[in-house]
Parts: C-alpha cells; structure tokens; sequence
C-alpha cells in the first residue's frame, strides 16, 4: 500500500476536494473523530479554527493511502493502516477524518482508496504536532504493509543497507543491526532481483547491488549469500523449482564457492565501515576542536561579563556616594546640622545603606560566579557525552570490522560446520528409529 502524505493548510480546498463526486463513482465519508461537526467541511473549517489560536499555517496532515492494483482492502484494514501511521507520525490521538472513494480503472474494474486527514493542533497545548521525517516513516508503514499482506514489493521499499551496499550511512547501519534481518524481506529482496533479471550476470549484478553474492553451494544449485555468512537458496527464496532456476541461469561455473562468497559479501561491508570509521574519527576531532573554542569563546564571554558587572557596580556606586554626600549640607545649615544632631543621623543613615549597596554587589558578584560556574560545567558535560557517545560509535565500528575480517569469518564457518556435523548423527538416529517403528496406529 503506497502511503503519500503532507503538511498543508486550505481547510476549505481540502474538504472540496474530498467530497469531488465528479471524479470518483462513490465518495464516502467513514469516519470523523474528535470532531464537534458531523460534515467533512465543517470538522476541516473546525480544525481551521483551532488553528487561529497558534502561528501554524499548515495545519493538517493529509494522506492518501494507495492499494496495489489487484489488492481487494477492506475498510477494516484500511482503518488499521491509518491508525498505523498515525503511531508512527505522532497524530494518534488527534482528531482526524476518513474518505473512501471508488473509481473505475482503465480495465473498467471498481477500485478503492483512501484519504485520511488529521488536524495537527495540539488543543491542550495550543501547538502544531512536530512531523519530522514523515515520508521516512511513512516508507517503513507501507513497506510493513506490503509484507503484512503478502503483496509483492516494490522497488524503493527494501531496507537501505539492502539497496546499496556501499552507500549506507552509520545511523543506517545501526538500525539495521538493531532491527536484524527480516525474513520476509530478503525473500521479497531475492524475488524482486529475480524478476528484474533475465540472465545469471543480471541477476548476479542485482543481488551485488543490495549486499548479496550470487554463489554455488556445492552440487546442490545457486544460493545468495549475504556479509553474516547466511545462506540463502534462490528456488526456495523465488518460490520455483531448482531446475527452473538452471534454465535461466545456466551453468555454475564462473560463480563463487559458498566460502568465497561469504568472504565477498564481508568485505563489501568492511570496506564500507573503514571508510565510516575514519568519518567518524575525523568527526571526532572536529568535535574536539569545536569543543575547545566553545569553552574558549565561553571564558571570553563570562569574562567580558564580569567586567561589565564591576563597571556597572563602579558607576553606581560613584553615584550613591555623590547622592549621600549631597545629603550632608555646608557652612551655616551644615553647623545647625551639627547640633540639632541631624548631621549624625544623616550619617549614620549613609553608613546603612553603604553597608546594604556592599552586600547587594557582593551578591551579584556571587550570583554571577555560580551561573557562570554552572554554564561551564554544563558546557564540559554536553561536551563530554557527545564525545563519549562518538568514541562509543568509534569502538562498536572497530567491533564490527573485526568481526568481518577473514579469520572471524573462518571462525564462523568452522562454528556452523562443526554445528552440523554434531546434528547429523541425531538427525540420523531419529530417521533410523521412525523407520524401524512404522506407523502407529490409533487403538
């Protein structure tokens, strides 16, 4: 089920559009939630509304929701998937409508999709739903759809590192080993290579493309094999006989033996995570460097800014002195000052609020001292958790490599072998006594 989504505003437009019974045979409203109104038009222009509240212009989400062309989706499993990518969005719980519309193919045949459409205003908390990365995430809904319900898949929906093996990212290849190796994906992989195939160079140069090395696994016809060492016989992955397979591919001679096909599809990989390793060091490094002058530019800063508390406190200071002086008076009122005993109040009156004007800046002082002292230290600490997080990268990359070096990967080997020579035995006695037992027979 192809999935297209995007951000827009044009409530009224919208609503139009939905409701367009001059292109589509049938046009069904199927849901309205979280909505006062009971129309398409009304709940939109309701979630317009909202949304005069905020600075959001585009304030709904539209999506379209695509079946493949023979796909018989009932409203049930267009609900499901819905409600699938609205988890994976972050709309789950925000109001949102549903429209059906049935239109005739060129084949004359009655198809339906799907458009559902959410409003994006948080009404608690009077913002937009963020929606980073959405057609990121709507690709990996739709490509869980196609294997949910067994379609076959479509070119661009495989997982990136299967794609292109020489052009994934770190963060691809992280979540690809988070994530393991979906069956179901590499079969549809395989399958997909080998419809887009009509030769053994083609059908090899394919599965290379996406990590996978086309190889004889001794007499018993053509296997991918992959950078784990995974095996993965072609009849069985296409789903025809191995004699089919033969008729296309012809003979196996010129490919790879199973070892050297593991060992291939290894280095492919190791290469690739050489190159990210030096990336990730030369990140490092520039890391570091940034790190450094930040703290640099912060010393400068929160020098610059004591300095201009102590000139701040300088000239206030010179002005509450001027001010208290003025308040002691001269000549003949200075002496009738003196012996009323105003003069000594004043004075007094002066020392108080010397003392207060000492404490208040001594406070600034100390205020400024700790907000600068607790930037720094936050400043060190994102510092160090980034490098820590990029030497951690560093390391499981070093991991990695070494795990694909050839002495791991004969390690591998030798561990399956062994595995399988420990089994036969078993496998053996078990077919030997069910042989000897016979049948049994019900009582």
């Amino acid at each position: 089920m192809i999935l297209v989504g995007n951000q827009r505003g044009g409530a009224k437009d919208l609503a139009q559009h939905l409701l367009n019974a001059r292109d589509n045979e049938r046009v069904e409203v199927h849901e309205l939630s979280g909505f006062m109104s009971d129309t398409l038009t009304g709940a939109l222009n309701e979630a317009y509304a909202v949304s005069r509240g905020t600075k959001c212009k585009q304030f709904l989400f539209s999506l379209s929701l695509n079946p493949p062309k023979d796909a018989d989706v009932s409203p049930e499993a267009f609900e499901k998937a819905v409600d699938q990518a609205g988890d994976k969005l972050g709309l789950t719980n925000q109001p949102r409508a549903i429209v059906f519309h049935e239109k005739k193919g060129r084949d004359g045949v009655m198809r339906r999709h799907c458009h559902a459409v959410w409003s994006r205003i948080d009404a608690d908390e009077m913002k937009a739903v963020p929606l980073p990365f959405h057609k990121r995430k709507l690709q990996d809904v739709s490509r869980d759809l196609f294997l949910e319900h067994g379609w076959d898949m479509p070119n661009g929906h495989l997982n990136p590192l299967e794609r292109d093996p020489l052009n994934f990212s770190l963060a691809e290849w992280q979540q690809a080993k988070r994530a393991g190796k979906d069956p179901k994906v590499t079969k549809a992989l395989i399958q997909t290579c080998w419809n887009q195939s009509d030769s053994k160079t083609a059908f090899s140069a394919a599965l290379r493309e996406r990590g996978y090395i086309l190889a004889q696994r001794d007499r018993r016809g053509f296997v991918a094999v992959d950078y784990q060492g995974e095996v993965y016989a072609i009849a069985r992955s296409v789903g025809i006989k191995t004699k089919e397979v033969g008729a296309r591919l012809g003979s196996l001679e010129g490919l790879p033996s199973k070892q050297d096909a593991q060992a291939q599809a290894a280095q492919i990989i190791a290469d690739r995570l050489k190159t990210l390793h030096k990336e990730e060091e030369a990140h490092q490094r520039r890391t570091q460097g940034r790190a450094e002058a930040a703290q640099l530019r912060k010393a400068k800063e929160q020098k610059a800014e004591t300095q201009r508390l102590k000139s701040e406190q300088d000239s206030r200071t010179q002005q509450e002195k001027e001010r208290r002086e003025s308040k002691l008076r001269g000549g003949l009122w200075g002496l009738w000052d003196r012996l009323t005993g105003k003069r000594a109040k004043t004075l007094e009156q002066n020392r108080i609020e010397i003392s207060q004007s000492n404490k208040r800046d001594q406070e600034q002082k100390q205020q400024l001292a700790e907000m600068q002292k607790r930037d720094t230290a936050a400043m060190k600490e994102r510092s160090t958790r980034a490098l820590d997080v990029q030497q951690s990268k560093i390391n499981e990359l070093r991991a990695d490599i070494e795990k694909l070096s050839p002495q791991q990967q004969e390690d591998r080997a030798r561990r399956r072998e062994e595995f399988k020579a420990r089994r036969k035995p078993q496998n053996q006695t078990r077919r030997r006594s069910r042989s000897r037992d016979g049948p049994k027979m019900e009582p």
